[in-house]
């Protein structure tokens, strides 16, 4: 399998958002796609993590936050930079 670039990385992340509109323009809720949203990242983020029989001990659990942590501040950072042009 080739190595993942940044453009697929962007390419998936498209996705998610334009299935998550989806279910917005079906009339859920900003908050309830988003909290679905989150959700479904948690479960895929302790399968990746531990497994499918498994579960994050709260160390893990930190460890998936600060991954969490640092994405979200990552995007804020772009998006400021957006802004600022």
């Amino acid at each position: 399998m080739a190595e993942p670039t940044m453009r697929d990385y962007n390419l998936l992340s498209e996705r998610f958002i334009a299935l998550a509109n989806e279910m917005k323009d079906e009339g859920k809720s900003l908050q309830m796609v988003n909290a679905a949203l989150m959700s479904a990242s948690g479960i895929y983020a302790t399968y990746t993590a531990a497994g499918n029989d498994g579960g994050l001990n709260s160390t893990g659990v930190d460890k998936v936050v600060a991954v969490y942590k640092a994405n979200l501040e990552n995007v804020q950072k772009l998006k400021q930079q957006q802004e600022a042009k």
